[in-house]
């Protein structure tokens, strides 16, 4: 089942790794290759892209990190395929995610002169981005007749493991998700609070908020990487910020 209908889907520029993504699983689909296992080949493509950059190797860096979107959306088409949907697989992601983005932006801060206090401003500015950009589209999903509810609004309570996973694994990776994103979800919350309530987005709105997606982030950070441009990652995804309020404004003026 995918994430929307065929009806609700809006162009989406940080899953542009989708359909490499489904050839991918079309080889695998018949293996015994699970999710979960490819979930951890993305966390591995990612710390390959962090040693690459360390060690000055910018465009396989860039590289590693788009085959790290493409296997980030692999491990949910294979779960899907498969009929095997998991908490396990849906907060080890983002567990993985967000270690990965600190690590990323550890590493361009490690080979520039850029402040540390501007490196963790920018690693913060990413990750409030990309907390609005799922933020509304988790409530598309849950607003839309057959969209996928793997993910939820507010993760406010343990959920009940699925039948192939382990309840005690996912309640310790609930928690561990919480204690990662529960500040970036409470903020996005407070600045937008009745989006829930609001009528369907439109696939236009959608469409501009994916730029905020993560997907896009890391392609943005792969071409200034393949082009030389590492010195201007952190300052660039802090000035990124412009684009919040503009959206939130937006959706509480026009679409309510």
């Amino acid at each position: 089942m995918p994430k929307l209908s065929s009806e609700d889907k809006f162009l989406d520029v940080s899953d542009y790794g989708r359909p490499f993504a489904r050839t991918f699983v079309n080889r695998i689909q018949h293996t015994d290759i699970t999710p979960v296992q490819v979930t951890y080949l993305f966390g591995i493509s990612g710390l390959i892209a962090v040693y690459c950059i360390l060690t000055g190797l910018y465009v396989t860096a860039g590289l590693f990190l788009i085959i790290k979107s493409i296997l980030d959306a692999a491990d949910g088409e294979l779960a899907r395929i498969k009929n095997r949907p998991s908490y396990t697989g849906r907060y080890l992601d983002s567990i993985f995610d967000i270690f990965l983005n600190l690590l990323v932006f550890g590493a361009v801060w490690y080979v520039t002169d850029t402040s540390l206090l501007l490196a963790a401003l920018a690693f913060l500015s990413v990750q409030v981005q990309g907390t609005l950009y799922n933020y509304y589209y988790v409530i598309l999903r849950h607003n839309t007749e057959g969209g996928e509810k793997t993910s939820r609004i507010a993760e406010n309570e343990r959920p009940k493991a699925f039948p192939v996973e382990s309840q005690h694994t996912v309640d310790f990776l609930y928690d561990t998700y919480n204690a990662l994103y529960i500040a970036f979800d409470k903020l996005i919350f407070y600045l937008d609070q009745d989006a829930s309530e609001a009528p369907v987005f439109p696939k236009w709105f959608m469409s501009v908020i994916s730029i905020y997606g993560l997907g896009f982030q890391l392609l943005l950070i792969s071409i200034m990487l393949a082009l030389g441009l590492v010195n201007i990652i952190i300052p660039f995804f802090i000035g990124y910020n412009v684009f919040l309020l503009i959206f939130i404004a937006i959706r509480k003026s026009f679409l309510r």
